[in-house]
């Protein structure tokens, strides 16, 4: 069995108040606490003077005063979207209406996306999300006495960013690695395949800490990482042992392998379940009577 993930619990803060963290860095963290936001989303302001914004947050007007609040005086000059999930984006629409920043991010919801389900990620996609600057990997977003280098990430969602500032060398991890919990990769705009290349894309990365879009920072990042990775192995392996015992239905493989999971969340374990599913259909490890295989599908050992 892979070591535990060394998830941080100590992470007690107050909603919408500013927390200094370096001097280029400042947190406000939303107050949208829930099984899949922990405390909240976490908002970054990098910068000092002219400053970008990353992941205003869902569409929260007390929020978005919280953020003007901290930032009078200066002036945004970028706001940024590590993804389209409802917990992070549609922020951004009113911050850029109060300071007129353009809005930057990979791409719309779903762009890059495999599949077209009528079906979403139960965080749900932001899908009025359109940036006025698109950035690809490697692209930087510059102001004064900073720069933000893009990390493509798609996985936990298909535009997904990660954002290295390289004056501190430190890394917006968003979604895609959080120090609380290990991400939802959900069909049809998750996926798994993707999300395990992301996950040994940024493990060869160098920055530290990571600041994550739920939770504390991250202060050792590569075991952490790799802990990840091993926990996704593990439930390929928990996957198989269940198709060779016969068990052949998502909901059935969920309640066997997810026992100390609430059950609340056993919902968002079995889009986790089909992602792996999909993943192991298209490299030959498993197989399904149906084309394309679903949530619904009946699988078997390959």
């Amino acid at each position: 069995m892979a070591a535990p993930i060394p998830f941080y619990r100590d992470f007690d803060i107050e909603p919408d108040r500013v927390y200094e963290l370096t001097p280029l860095v400042r947190r406000i963290t939303s107050a949208n606490p829930s099984l899949f936001t922990f405390k909240g989303t976490n908002t970054y302001i990098v910068g000092r003077g002219e400053v970008a914004v990353i992941d205003p947050g869902p569409e929260d007007a007390a929020h978005t005063r919280a953020i003007l609040e901290a930032l009078r005086g200066e002036t945004v000059t970028h706001i940024v979207a590590t993804h389209t999930h409802r917990d992070h984006s549609p922020g951004c629409a009113a911050l850029k209406a109060a300071t007129g920043a353009p809005l930057c991010g990979f791409g719309p919801h779903g762009i890059g996306a495999r599949r077209n389900w009528p079906f979403d990620s139960p965080e749900g996609g932001d899908t009025g999300f359109d940036p006025d600057i698109r950035v690809p990997d490697g692209g930087r977003i510059e102001g004064r006495g900073w720069t933000l280098e893009a990390v493509f990430t798609p996985g936990h969602i298909s535009n997904h960013l990660c954002f290295a500032l390289m004056e501190e060398n430190s890394l917006f991890s968003g979604d895609h690695v959080m120090g609380w919990s290990t991400s939802i990769v959900s069909p049809p705009d998750g996926d798994m395949a993707h999300y395990m290349a992301s996950l040994r894309k940024v493990r060869a990365r160098t920055e530290t800490p990571w600041w994550p879009g739920h939770g504390p920072p991250i202060a050792d990042p590569g075991p952490f990482v790799d802990a990840f990775i091993a926990h996704r192995e593990e439930r390929e392996q928990a996957i198989l042992a269940c198709l060779e015992d016969g068990v052949v239905s998502i909901p059935e493989m969920v309640r066997r392998i997810y026992t100390d999971v609430d059950p609340n969340l056993h919902r968002a374990a079995g889009r986790s379940v089909l992602s792996h599913l999909l993943h192991m259909v298209e490299d030959g490890r498993a197989a399904s009577g149906d084309d394309p295989p679903g949530p619904d599908s009946r699988y078997a050992l390959a």
